[in-house]
């Protein structure tokens, strides 16, 4: 992987730049949800033409860039405590951490409520436990949901492997070898924002890269899936608040 840097006016932008077997002659950029760049280029492309590509579309890539930052210039980390919101399936509930003598029970939610057992009663515990609780949940639900959504799209002959890893640049991708891997944050975004990220990486099981016949079929099969992007990356900052 190499690094190059834009510059445009006073802004100078690094981004990470991978070769990707399966592009011919465009390169691909991307500008991830926290404002981070990278750029796909195919075999053989030579840092100069690489980086006369992205020099082409800086206004685009600045433009997006800033509204990443602007996104995360309020974000205000958790201090876990009881009171506080916890998303799940894009519905707020409110945490309630709940001391105890021994062993604590792993967390659960009751009615409106997430409830945290701790013995230890620090901010590090029960973030812990209630990331555990998420990753339990959220390793169940996009499960059950990627059989779904797999089962109605005629390409897809076999529910693929699934695999959830905490991601800062994107929300899913797709292996060359068919794995779909889903950032653990997903699982507290409404579910057709779910829906959408499992279908975008469906769909690169019939056309690995975002060529006009992807987005064609994105148009296809999930109806809406602009908005419901939009407002993904609108709720990134309070999605991934950790």
């Amino acid at each position: 992987m190499v690094r190059l840097v834009l510059t445009y006016g006073d802004e100078r932008i690094p981004y990470d730049v991978s070769q990707d077997e399966r592009r011919t002659s465009k390169v691909a950029i991307h500008v991830d949800p926290d404002g981070s760049v990278s750029v796909e280029a195919p075999p053989g492309f030579s840092e100069c033409r690489i980086a006369e590509a992205v020099q082409r579309r800086a206004r685009w890539v600045i433009k997006h860039v800033q509204e990443a930052r602007g996104r995360h210039k309020h974000r205000m980390p958790k201090e876990y405590v009881s009171g506080e919101q916890i998303l799940y399936l894009g519905r707020r509930y409110m945490l309630k951490v709940i001391p105890v003598d021994g062993p604590p029970k792993p967390a659960r939610l009751v009615g409106s409520l997430l409830q945290v057992e701790t013995q230890r009663q620090t901010s590090e515990d029960i973030r812990a436990r209630v990331r555990a609780w998420y990753k339990v949940r959220g390793r169940d639900y996009l499960a059950r949901r990627l059989e779904q959504v797999s089962k109605c799209l005629p390409w897809v002959r076999q529910v693929p492997a699934l695999r959830l890893l905490e991601m800062k640049r994107q929300w899913g991708s797709c292996s060359p070898s068919g794995e779909i891997i889903v950032n653990t944050h997903l699982v507290k975004a409404p579910r057709p924002c779910i829906d959408y990220v499992l279908i975008h990486e469906l769909a690169h099981l019939k056309h690995h890269d975002h060529g006009p016949e992807f987005w064609s079929l994105l148009d296809n099969h999930a109806v809406g899936w602009r908005k419901d992007k939009a407002q993904l990356d609108n709720l990134v900052e309070i999605l991934t608040a950790d």
